[in-house]
């Protein structure tokens, strides 16, 4: 076997003494994420699987990460890190879909109500870990799991993958992380700030405003820089980032409440050292959610799942 690969073999490996590795649930840069079930309650578990020997191994600060973050509501709870034959392992709570498999279930369109329920929630995990002296630095759908469904979490977003984030606070000098210039491209294109565009180091603005673009891709269905053709990579993102720059907020933003815009344009604002007003960022949307809406529990989803499950 190729090193680094996965074999039917696996199928047997055992993370520590508690925990059966079971069937592939999906693949990233660290290795593969594997269903796995706790041998002494029959718990279902996610297992991440990555390679001792790798390239760019990111699970040790992932679980590093974890650690900081402690048991909150919308983290994953983290069981066990250590080795598991040819990998390293790190044994975390199974969740449920993520917000881009949601969308697509919901015909990749969802409501003002449901979008402003997703604010509220999504708002709250990254001020959580900004509290924790991270930022996340990857801000997208896929990285928003619901908690399993049939449990008292199915309604909670959780934000996991933790690879790509970095402490902004120098855990020895205390310090806020240096303004920079010239940094490489960290995240994804279609939802990263104006500023990592241009090179800039992110801090906890950068976080925020690709939240605003989610909003805005969820309200919309897609994003005026989707779909953009170039000779490459490097242009594309480009020109992602000139079409980010120049294409209007209140344009952006049409058709919907004021709200929305209202938020884009004060993340844009925030300076580089800045501590964001997480209570005003969450209050546009709780009053605009209690002038217009009930709060019934239910999302565009809801019925959907049911349905699924039943």
């Amino acid at each position: 076997m190729i090193r680094g690969q996965y074999s039917e073999e696996d199928e047997a490996l055992m993370v520590g003494t508690n925990y059966r590795v079971l069937r592939k649930l999906g693949a990233g840069n660290f290795g593969e994420l594997r269903l796995g079930k706790n041998i002494n309650t029959g718990e279902p578990v996610a297992i991440k699987l990555e390679p001792k020997v790798c390239k760019a191994p990111t699970l040790l600060l992932e679980y590093r990460f974890y650690k900081m973050l402690g048991y909150a509501e919308g983290f994953a709870k983290i069981y066990y890190f250590g080795p598991c034959k040819q990998y390293i392992a790190l044994v975390m709570e199974l969740l449920g879909k993520n917000l881009e498999d949601l969308f697509d279930l919901c015909d990749r369109r969802f409501t003002v109500k449901t979008v402003i329920q997703c604010a509220l929630q999504m708002i709250s995990r990254i001020e959580y870990l900004h509290s924790k002296n991270l930022i996340y630095r990857d801000v997208k759908p896929e990285n928003f799991l619901l908690g399993r469904q049939g449990t008292k979490k199915a309604h909670i977003i959780h934000l996991i993958d933790f690879g790509l984030s970095k402490e902004y606070i120098d855990p020895e000098t205390k310090k806020h992380i240096p303004y920079r210039e010239g940094k490489a491209l960290t995240g994804t294109a279609r939802y990263m700030s104006v500023n990592t565009h241009l090179g800039k180091e992110q801090s906890r603005r950068d976080d925020l405003e690709a939240l605003g673009y989610i909003f805005i891709y969820f309200l919309r269905s897609e994003l005026p820089w989707q779909g953009l053709k170039t000779e490459n990579l490097r242009e594309r993102y480009q020109l992602i980032g000139e079409t980010k720059r120049t294409v209007p907020i209140e344009v952006l933003c049409e058709g919907f409440p004021e709200e929305f815009a209202t938020y884009l344009r004060y993340v844009r604002r925030l300076d580089f050292y800045e501590t964001p007003d997480y209570d005003y960022l969450k209050k546009l949307f709780l009053d605009l959610f209690e002038r217009n809406f009930i709060d019934d529990g239910e999302y565009d989803w809801t019925r959907k799942l049911q349905i699924l499950g039943g």
